[in-house]
């Protein structure tokens, strides 16, 4: 008897480590196809929205960055305490729904919360909200990427030399977390600089806030522009446009964001680094919007 046990608790752990490991090996990819079909994005997006709140999500902001694109930002209680417990996790406090005309059917995709949890180095992996993005929306199969590990996406960088998450641009400071984001919420609703607010989330017991922001570049800069920046890079089948929009934290009495060579990378890791539709055609980008953000929103 005592044999028998003593067999079936190694086998017991032999399967769980055998299990652990291939957890560890699952590929995980920055976008959620949840369905496609026929029907117009203004039809889709009121449904979108229908289904999102009734699955207990808050609806925080909505952005159409072009003709036939609309993107819903939500967040919910699972997000927020996430956020709460983690650095920085402001970034991590919202999901993005896009609704997206392909040629003749609509794609409804969502940003894929375990990935993005990984990314932003947050404390738990959002499988909670997941579970509730899939029952609201469907989950057809997750793209934009060959994939990453869990443990290759918390310490992701393009490649060598570039930004890593926790090597953000500084925009701004005040002199307190109150001045910073009253500044900055007043900054960008007033739509400078080609950056408009989209929506503003308070991260819960901390000093924490972060902003969606659009940007749209005028005619001698336009390598800000969303719609530029997303016709050189947004080209496969199936459409990433839930990378928009950007984000803006305010955490304590500085204002960052995500330097552009790794905010655009993580959604868009398998981009070629030169040729048609690579980094190289949007290589003023990243320092274009560094710049205009910080012009809206410093001191």
């Amino acid at each position: 008897m005592v044999r028998m046990t003593i067999k079936k608790m190694l086998l017991a752990a032999l399967f769980l480590s055998v299990g652990a490991a291939q957890a560890d090996d699952v590929k995980l990819k920055p976008f959620v196809l949840g369905s496609k079909s026929e029907g117009t994005v203004a039809e889709k997006s009121a449904q979108v929205k229908t289904a999102l709140t009734t699955a207990g999500f808050t609806v925080v902001g909505e952005y159409a960055p072009y003709a036939g694109a609309d993107i819903i930002i939500v967040t919910n209680d699972e997000l927020k305490t996430n956020a709460a417990a983690s650095d920085a996790g402001g970034y991590g406090a919202v999901q993005r729904v896009s609704v997206t005309e392909a040629g003749k059917e609509v794609q409804v995709s969502y940003t894929n919360p375990v990935y993005m949890s990984h990314v932003y180095r947050m404390s738990g992996d959002l499988a909670g909200v997941a579970a509730a993005l899939e029952k609201a929306l469907g989950r057809v199969e997750e793209f934009g990427a060959q994939g990453m590990t869990a443990k290759q996406a918390r310490k992701y960088h393009y490649t060598i030399g570039m930004e890593y998450f926790d090597e953000p641009s500084e925009l701004a400071e005040y002199a307190s977390y109150e001045e910073a984001v009253q500044a900055v919420d007043a900054k960008l609703a007033s739509n400078q600089n080609g950056v408009t607010k989209v929506y503003r989330v308070d991260i819960p017991g901390k000093q924490e806030s972060v902003f969606g922001v659009g940007m749209k570049g005028s005619d001698d800069n336009k390598a800000m522009d969303d719609k530029f920046i997303m016709n050189e890079i947004d080209f496969r089948d199936l459409k990433s446009t839930a990378h928009l929009p950007y984000e803006v934290l305010v955490s304590g009495n500085k204002v960052y964001a995500l330097y552009a060579r790794f905010r655009i990378a993580i959604n868009f890791p398998d981009l070629s680094m030169m040729g048609k539709n690579s980094f190289m055609n949007i290589m003023k980008a990243p320092e274009a919007i560094r710049k205009a953000l910080q012009n809206t929103v410093k001191k």
